[in-house]
């Protein structure tokens, strides 16, 4: 165990035990927090356990009294179920916290800060930027949007196992937005490096010498040189972040682009390219899979 000393809250619920979660729980409690895990797998929290987390029955069983519970599940719905007989709510308190780090629409954010004010608890957004690989070795970054007093109360808990927490303002919607653009930036690297890699290779320069030559001067960043690794090495069997999901995010952009009359007429390409990708089986495939397609299409790899 680290011989830091845990700051702020030192006991929490978590939600929603994915590759996610179990990085970050796992990371907390390595720091001496007791985390109070529900998962609706058990068996997906048994790891946690035998590193001294703590069983919840149910979600609500998660929340502290006077305390914070986090989720991180796959999508809108899943997040709302937590909250549909109540008695989450009913479990905290008037200055509890929900943390929510799954990435959802601005609108169920608004939803959600609505029912809390209701019936119980703070909403405070908080996504994660990060693959599991980069939470486990703390290198993610948190946004974060909310009322003031809870950021406040939140960031060092997210701190201990983060390079930074970014603080976005009070709206309970502002850091989804944020994680969606991000998602839809990313999504756009990953496209725009797979076609260029299908062009030059079509015209006789490997992809591996390009990508040395562009990293070098025009794109020497983070998110290029490591999305452009990925895509080299070709290994889109094992997901990091499922293919289907990153279409769910995209579909959560385009929802979100049309009610507040945004044209995205990238996202549109994005979203066929991944309807593409999942029709060929790429579904349960690292969302990069969408090199397959793109390659498929330019004529390096023959049709399913």
């Amino acid at each position: 165990m680290s011989s830091a000393q845990p700051t702020g809250d030192q006991e929490f619920g978590f939600i929603g035990i994915g590759q996610m979660g179990q990085a970050m729980v796992a990371n907390w409690l390595a720091l001496g927090y007791r985390v109070r895990v529900y998962n609706r797998t058990r068996e997906k929290i048994r790891p946690l356990l035998e590193q001294g987390a703590i069983e919840a029955t149910s979600p609500a069983d998660a929340v502290v009294p006077g305390g914070l519970v986090m989720t991180c599940v796959s999508d809108d719905q899943a997040l709302l179920s937590i909250f549909d007989d109540g008695e989450v709510f009913r479990r905290l308190g008037p200055q509890d916290i929900h943390v929510s780090m799954s990435t959802i629409s601005p609108r169920t954010a608004r939803l959600l800060a609505e029912k809390h004010n209701q019936l119980g608890g703070v909403y405070l957004a908080s996504p994660v930027m990060g693959r599991p690989d980069t939470v486990a070795a703390k290198r993610q970054t948190f946004y974060i949007s909310g009322p003031a007093a809870a950021r406040h109360r939140v960031k060092p808990l997210l701190q201990a196992i983060s390079r930074q927490v970014l603080e976005l303002g009070d709206g309970p919607e502002a850091a989804h937005v944020a994680k969606l653009a991000s998602n839809f930036l990313i999504a756009t690297v990953v496209e725009s490096l797979s076609e260029a890699f299908a062009f030059v290779e079509k015209n006789g320069l490997p992809p591996q010498t390009f990508f040395d030559t562009i990293t070098e001067f025009l794109f020497d960043c983070f998110i290029y040189k490591g999305y452009g690794r990925h895509l080299l090495s070709g290994q889109f069997r094992e997901p990091l972040f499922r293919l289907q999901l990153g279409l769910k995010d995209i579909n959560l952009s385009l929802q979100s682009a049309t009610e507040s009359r945004t044209p995205m007429p990238f996202l549109s390409v994005l979203r066929d390219r991944y309807l593409a990708a999942l029709a060929q089986g790429y579904g349960d495939w690292d969302w990069t899979a969408i090199a397959l397609e793109v390659r498929r299409q330019a004529g390096l790899l023959p049709s399913q």
